[in-house]
């Protein structure tokens, strides 16, 4: 197909003003257990080229991820949408806060040729919220999975969405066109959401994912949390069972990690066997998948783990 010419890229220079004045809050030393592979070799640059050539952006690049080295090299990549510009200001995530740009019309054109000629069996689509817009970006979400769905019809589909808190009818449109697995994260636990996500609210994010379900329940549905920001095991637990009893399937545990000194500071770095505990716990409570370590991240192995999603239903 032909696509559109690419729009140029966001600017990265916008980067958190409302933490600029905050005073720096140096990250702890990585333990031994948490080593990310560099992004280099011929496939990190080809995936590259692909993205700068489409003018797309990813959550890769744009949250600093640890495992892009690890994705890249395998030829995956989460890609980002509605722009590279947030409209919050979460304590935890690196993607810039500002005003953003009008939604680029072409995008989704673009993300369906990028998905083919990577050859990607399972893709994951995420954004950035945008708050300023109707609906928060749900009918770009629909016109995203419809241009894939067209291009690539044996690639199934995870999207990973913001709370689209105060937008009516945004997750039943996007629930009418059917992605493969439909994810939104609760990132921490009740009592650190002033904090951690000051925009956001835990039971509104709760009900998207119940709403899902309650729309589609053949849909798979996810979710995730950051531990090592000062959660109890006992507030975990809680959440876990907060899940279950909105449906939820796969759950997904990884050690938050801090992208500069001006973002949240680590309270601590679990250790593998205490993520292995906590993967234990989370299967004893029902969970069909749960991916549970200091490197993982909602999308990382994604290809994989739906796979493994749809057996353990089957």
């Amino acid at each position: 197909m032909t696509v559109p010419p690419p729009s140029p890229r966001t600017a990265r220079s916008v980067r958190h003003p409302e933490k600029q004045n905050k005073p720096d809050n140096p990250a702890p030393p990585k333990p031994a257990w948490i080593r990310a592979r560099a992004p280099v070799g011929p496939e990190v640059e080809a995936t590259n080229a692909v993205m700068k050539t489409l003018s797309l952006h990813t959550v890769c690049e744009e949250a600093a991820c640890p495992n892009i080295g690890d994705c890249w090299k395998r030829r995956h990549a989460t890609f980002l949408i509605l722009g590279a510009i947030c409209t919050r200001a979460c304590a935890f995530c690196n993607v810039a806060t500002g005003k953003p740009l009008p939604l680029d019309p072409h995008e989704p054109e673009r993300l369906a040729e990028a998905v083919h000629r990577m050859g990607l069996r399972h893709v994951v689509i995420t954004s950035v919220d945008r708050d300023d817009l109707p609906d928060g970006g749900a009918e770009h979400f629909v016109r995203v999975i419809e241009a894939v769905r067209r291009d690539s019809p044996e690639t199934t589909i995870e999207i990973l969405t913001p709370d689209f808190m105060r937008k009516p009818g945004a997750v039943a449109r996007i629930v009418e066109v059917k992605p493969d697995v439909f994810s939104h994260n609760l990132e921490t636990v009740p009592r650190l959401y002033p904090t951690i996500r000051p925009g956001a609210r835990y039971f509104t994010s709760l009900r998207l994912l119940a709403e899902v379900k309650e729309r589609n329940s053949a849909l798979f549905t996810k979710s995730g949390l950051m531990l090592g920001l000062g959660e109890t095991l006992e507030e975990v637990a809680q959440v876990m069972d907060d899940l279950r009893a909105a449906g939820v399937e796969f759950l997904t545990l990884g050690q938050y990690l801090q992208p500069t000194p001006k973002h949240a500071h680590v309270d601590r770095f679990v250790t593998p066997d205490e993520f292995d505990h906590l993967a234990t716990l989370a299967r004893a409570k029902g969970f069909l998948m749960v991916a549970s370590s200091p490197l993982t991240r909602s999308s990382f192995h994604a290809d994989e783990d739906f796979a493994k999603l749809k057996a353990a239903r089957g």
